[in-house]
């Protein structure tokens, strides 16, 4: 009897996962359907308006050359790097509030972006002239790596926990912020203007030469958090149960830590300080596909890869001739959103 109530007890259970991988495919599968047409469209918007039947003759090697230079050179890197840049800021986010077990744990929410920003203004401003501006995305990966081992230093009690680190976070990210301020208003016109539209988050005159830069962060990196999937599902049930079911807690958040803190600050390095796109891609995400970290990975890189990407496409097409830099829109969807999560987390 209690044989045939465990065989359909699993039953049920594989019935129900089958679903949710279904359910998963579907959603992953629309995703790449909506960003393939938004991706066309990017291609075919701007102040030259194209024929999306000739962007796609161009991206397929069928198209008469003619418009070459405004997709290939122009168009084509812009938002490929935009996409990049969501994507690896979408699962940043999703593995940061997994960590912290918090719904408001964002790379930007607890310092990692401002990590980043800082030593991108403090570069920008001070060593611009002297070093290669090739140096800049390295300036802002360590940047965001420093901060990041400072709030996991200042934070360590016995081991982490997530409500400290997330505590010492929103301090260093207020220090950063204020030291990235104070560095802009001591500057000349020039580096401040720089600086500040960096921070702003653009992806304004992106070459082929970042989008292979930041390929590679994103391509290893991404897939590398999957690794972490069991691990990051029984760490959303608390520290002592983690332990029980013998998972070594401090080692796997210090690893999931170091993809997030990688990921952010090689997004921030190309495309600026584009804020909340980690805070609100896995949020969907989690609206779509569940709990689940597997399906959540690819799902908030591909939301984080469109909300950025439409972002830019908007910035740049809404206000001709002007070229507004795309962390302006996504931070005008982002604050309401911030504010929304506060006012439902109030009670928690």
């Amino acid at each position: 009897m209690s044989n045939d109530i465990q065989h359909k007890h699993f039953t049920r259970s594989e019935m129900v996962s089958e679903l949710l991988r279904k359910k998963a495919l579907t959603v992953i599968f629309t995703l790449i359907l909506l960003s393939a047409i938004l991706f066309i469209a990017g291609l075919s918007a701007g102040s030259t308006v194209l024929n999306p039947l000739d962007v796609v003759k161009h991206l397929t090697g069928a198209g008469s050359g003619e418009h070459n230079f405004v997709i290939h050179t122009l168009r084509l890197p812009r938002m490929l790097l935009a996409m990049l840049a969501g994507a690896a800021l979408g699962v940043a986010g999703l593995i940061m509030q997994g960590v912290v077990r918090n719904p408001l744990g964002s790379p930007d929410i607890i310092g990692v972006t401002g990590g980043a920003s800082f030593a991108a203004v403090f570069f920008l401003t001070r060593l611009a002239g002297s070093v290669s501006i090739k140096w800049l995305p390295i300036a802002a990966i360590v940047g965001a790596a420093a901060v990041s081992a400072l709030i996991y230093a200042l934070a360590w009690r016995k081991g982490v926990t997530p409500v400290r680190l997330v505590l010492v976070g929103i301090g260093l990210s207020a220090c950063t912020g204020a030291l990235t301020t104070m560095m802009i208003v001591l500057n000349d016109e020039y580096s401040t203007t720089r600086a500040y539209l960096w921070m702003t988050g653009s992806v304004y005159g992106a070459k082929w030469s970042d989008v292979y830069s930041l390929l590679p962060w994103v391509a290893l990196l991404v897939p590398l958090s999957l690794l972490f999937a069991k691990s990051a599902n029984v760490l959303e049930t608390g520290d002592e149960t983690a332990a029980g079911l013998g998972v070594r807690i401090q080692l796997h958040r210090i690893g999931m830590l170091t993809i997030s803190v990688a990921l952010a600050g090689a997004a921030v390095a190309f495309a600026g300080g584009i804020g909340f796109v980690g805070l609100i891609a896995p949020h969907i995400a989690r609206k779509l596909v569940g709990r689940a970290f597997g399906y959540l990975v690819p799902v908030s890189a591909l939301i984080g890869s469109m909300m950025v990407a439409l972002a830019d496409v908007v910035a740049r097409t809404a206000f001709l001739p002007l070229d507004i830099p795309a962390g302006v829109f996504v931070s005008g969807i982002g604050a309401p959103f911030f504010i929304y999560l506060l006012y439902r987390s109030r009670h928690q």
